[in-house]
């Protein structure tokens, strides 16, 4: 053999060695007798290297595979005689052969025993077996090649596309079955009864070869007392079990007559439990779990086939008895089905969906069967196998909604009305889960929004009743918050009920707002039922016997309140009272915002100790945002103005607008005054412009990175929104941000600084995005207006970031802006010298960006960023030609 060569099937081996040794492979397959050559290097372990043998196999495998045929009796042999040599040698090696060579040698004898069974080696494994004995090293290749002529056989992840090799396959088969198959049972007896207790991977091996041709053997030859009894012995080793478990599938699996499916299946069940296998819950090996969750799923899925095959026969006593077994491990089902771990639910979902099928198919349930419905639903011994159950719970009620919706409604209401009618001694669990699957009822049996309580009048009637305990019962004064919070939790989900039964909105609305709610002890179950009363209010807002209920003034103290005063905002400007009446209350909720805050200014400008300041701050913050809270009722200026409210938020902004001059905790003032301005943009409209100029100049005073980046978003909505109107401001205030802007930029960092890095890009990207703003709100005088200085400069900002800056959602910005400049300025009317800009620098830089090694065309901004940079060239083109043809016609026309 080529030596050098040889060198390059190590996988450390250089490229052109590599080249090589694959070249000569190529060669050896199309050669005459190189297979000899490596069938002695085999036969005589010429060789050490593990891949050099593996190549050798490779070769062998090709000769047998495609150019079998071509060989002479005398080399036949002489392979079938290689093979039995190299086997041999096994059993004296002090080391076995990898595993990778072990499974190619088990191939090669696999193809070969389906070229010769048939015709001349039809001792193929009585020789095998006489060779390996019980000798390790043999059992465990004679195992790898049982498992490989498994695979040539039977494997479904074979393809056996002709018709030809289906028949060999079949008549192989068959031949085995009557020549040697009851042998080679016995020699997997002998191995699993030698090796159970001294070595578990042959055991385990044999446990898979066993399972593979049990499809396809007599399944008396395994399912007998002596096979079983071992396979149930191994279900109790922990190393062994869940081999064991596969083994048994397999054995469930096949395919038999119902009546003594039905009794193979009890019987292994029977041994099963008495073995405390069905005690799942102290059971914590997961992997276990989950292939013992495929065999109770294979063993339920049997008996439902088994049902199902005498249901049709006719035979209904043996059904019956079928129907009693599969009842009978429907319990084991559930538990397994609400298991925490996937792919142990997952596993037995067939079972659950096959016998939800079957309680379909019968006319009338028997209690038992109603009761295997309904015991999951209210699981749980203790308290935390309780938490554990709930999270399975959904997947439990889908489930059974996909089989039979009217099944699962009749369940959870007779779970919930028995609950709910003496709830004052019932556990918390069970209440919460009664309540929980009222709550789940929506998505597990979905209708079009709002239409639970109308189409389906046995539906509605259902929910209707079960809506109607809820809320009427008393239940949500049980002390308990899981109790407290999933009775608002299901008032809210519902809330189109109250639509149907308004008599019950009083006391519903008195549990939100007394102790049982928004005065509740637990601040985290103040917070939620805050945010759910909001969405309460909201949803009933047309209702009038809601109006007068809350119109208080609520106290501010945490975040918590915002919904409070969105609230309060949505009754007054949905009531029915007057514009007159609705500023007053109006007025009435937010006057005392505005006294509070100058009061709590006034400290803060004082105070001393930081930890004072931060508080004072936070208050003030919260003062303003519970102020744009109740702004969210109003959608724009119009409905302000109709509402007779513009007055007071005017107000507000002659309150809060001083806090911007403080030095102190600017940061948080900031940004509660920020956003109170976005809201007045959008209900006060032009009545906000007065403020603005003052307020930007204290803003732009002392700035960040993260400050400008926030107030950047403010000038943006106010130029688009305004346009013209705010030009003499824009032009007033465009170069004091922009320096302010420069100024940050500018400011040295260290190099591995990410947070600071990332910064100045957030703050870059908002500084482009407010040029675009400009640009394409028609705009562009703002810019053009500056001094030519400053003109320049922009400019050169602008061909910077879509050129220098590796950032493409930076550079498809500039493009966008430099295109829209070239539109507006391109022509004969645009500043001076712009033209001489464009092709000194515009152009250069829409063909230097893709140039850019970091101009990465995989990645999704920069191909957007490139597809500016074509349009910003094809405007250039377009506008200038237009030029020329003006230029043209105006020299003709002298």
């Amino acid at each position: 053999m080529d030596e050098q060569a040889l060198l390059g099937l190590n996988p450390n081996a250089d490229a052109d060695f590599r080249q090589r040794a694959l070249a000569y492979f190529e060669q050896l397959k199309i050669s005459q007798d190189a297979w000899q050559v490596c069938a002695e290097a085999l036969a005589q372990r010429i060789y050490s290297d593990d891949h050099i043998k593996f190549f050798c196999f490779q070769v062998i495998e090709h000769q047998i595979k495609f150019k079998y045929s071509e060989l002479t009796e005398v080399q036949q042999q002489l392979v079938r005689e290689t093979l039995v040599t190299w086997l041999q040698a096994q059993m004296l090696n002090p080391q076995p052969e990898k595993t990778f060579i072990r499974n190619k040698a088990a191939q090669v004898f696999a193809l070969l025993f389906v070229t010769e069974y048939l015709t001349k080696w039809p001792k193929f494994f009585f020789d095998i077996l006489s060779v390996v004995d019980l000798n390790p090293q043999g059992v465990d290749l004679y195992l790898r090649i049982l498992m490989a002529v498994d695979a040539e056989l039977v494997d479904r992840d074979v393809v056996h596309t002709s018709e030809a090799s289906y028949v060999i396959n079949t008549l192989l088969k068959d031949t085995m079955r009557e020549q040697c198959i009851p042998s080679l049972v016995e020699s997997w007896y002998q191995i699993l009864q030698n090796y159970q207790c001294t070595n578990a991977e042959l055991t385990c091996q044999c446990l898979e070869v066993v399972g593979a041709y049990v499809s396809w053997i007599d399944l008396s030859l395994i399912a007998n007392e002596r096979f079983i009894n071992m396979l149930l012995s191994h279900m109790s080793v922990e190393v062994l079990r869940e081999e064991a478990c596969d083994c048994l599938f397999e054995i469930v699996n096949k395919g038999m007559d119902p009546i003594d499916k039905t009794k193979l299946v009890e019987s292994l069940c029977q041994v099963l439990q008495s073995a405390g296998l069905f005690s799942i819950v102290q059971e914590d090996d997961v992997d276990f779990l989950a292939r013992f969750s495929k065999l109770v799923n294979g063993m339920g899925q049997a008996l439902i086939t088994s049902w199902t095959k005498l249901v049709k026969n006719g035979d209904m006593k043996s059904a019956q008895d079928t129907l009693q077994a599969i009842e009978a491990k429907v319990a084991l089902m559930l538990q397994l089905l609400i298991h925490e771990d996937d792919d142990i639910s997952s596993n037995i979902i067939g079972f659950c969906y096959d016998y939800l099928h079957i309680l379909k198919q019968l006319s009338l349930l028997s209690d038992q069967q109603k009761a295997n419905v309904e015991v999951r639903l209210v699981e749980g011994e203790d308290e935390a196998m309780f938490v554990e159950y709930r999270k399975q719970l959904k997947l439990l009620l889908d489930r059974l909604a996909q089989v039979s919706p009217e099944l699962l409604l009749a369940s959870v209401r007779r779970v919930f009305n028995t609950t709910l009618q003496n709830w004052q001694a019932t556990r918390f669990m069970e209440i919460e889960v009664a309540i929980r699957l009222l709550y789940m009822l929506a998505e597990a049996l979905p209708v079009s929004h709002g239409a639970h309580f109308s189409g389906d009048i046995s539906k509605a009637s259902a929910l209707q009743d079960m809506m109607r305990t809820l809320v009427t019962s008393g239940v949500s004064a049980y002390q308990h918050t899981s109790v407290t919070l999933e009775f608002f939790e299901t008032v809210v989900r519902y809330e189109k009920f109250f639509a149907v039964e308004p008599q019950h909105i009083p006391n519903v609305l008195m549990a939100f707002l007394d102790h049982r709610g928004l005065r509740h002890t637990s601040p985290k179950v103040r917070s939620r039922i805050a945010y759910l009363f909001s969405r309460f209010v909201k949803s009933l807002k047309n209702m009038e016997r809601l109006r007068s209920t809350m119109l208080s003034k609520p106290k501010p103290y945490s975040d918590d309140q915002l919904f409070i005063y969105e609230t309060a905002g949505v009754l007054i400007v949905n009531s029915e009272y007057s514009a007159e009446r609705k500023q007053v209350l109006m007025r009435n909720l937010l006057t005392p915002l505005m006294e509070k805050f100058k009061v709590l200014l006034g400290k803060l400008v004082m105070a001393q100790d930081e930890d004072r300041q931060m508080a004072l701050a936070d208050c003030l913050n919260h003062a303003v945002g519970f102020a744009s809270r109740t702004s969210k009722a109003f959608s724009n200026k119009q409905t302000v103005k109709q509402c007779g409210c513009s007055e007071v938020y005017l107000d507000c902004l002659q309150t809060f607008l001083p806090a911007l001059s403080c030095p102190l905790q600017k940061e948080v003032i900031r940004s509660g005054v920020r956003t109170f301005l976005h809201r007045m943009i959008i209900c006060l409209e032009e009545e906000v412009l007065p403020f603005i100029p003052s307020a930007s100049e204290h803003m732009l005073k002392d700035c960040e990175a993260k400050d400008l980046q926030e107030f950047i978003p403010l000038i943006n909505q106010i130029t688009a929104k305004f346009k013209t109107q705010v030009s003499p401001f824009l032009q007033q205030m465009f170069m004091p941000l922009l320096h302010a802007i420069f100024e940050v930029l500018l400011r040295p960092a260290d190099e591995n600084d990410q947070s600071a890095a990332l910064e100045k890009q957030m703050l870059r990207r908002s500084y482009f995005a407010f040029l675009q703003t400009v640009t394409g709100s028609g705009m562009s005088e703002v810019i053009a207006n500056q001094d030519a200085e400053n003109v320049e400069r922009v400019l050169f900002t602008i061909i910077q970031g879509a050129v220098d800056y590796p950032d493409p959602i930076a550079q498809k910005t500039c493009f966008i802006i430099l295109s829209k400049l070239v539109e507006l300025w391109g022509g004969k009317d645009g500043p001076v010298g712009f033209a001489d800009f464009v092709y000194k620098h515009i152009v250069p830089a829409c063909f230097l960006a893709p140039l850019k090694q970091t101009f990465d065309l995989a990645d999704a901004q920069t191909v957007l960023a490139l597809s500016e940079c074509a349009v910003t060239l094809k405007t250039i083109h377009l506008k200038r030609v237009r030029l020329v043809k003006l230029c043209v016609k105006l020299n003709a026309s002298l």
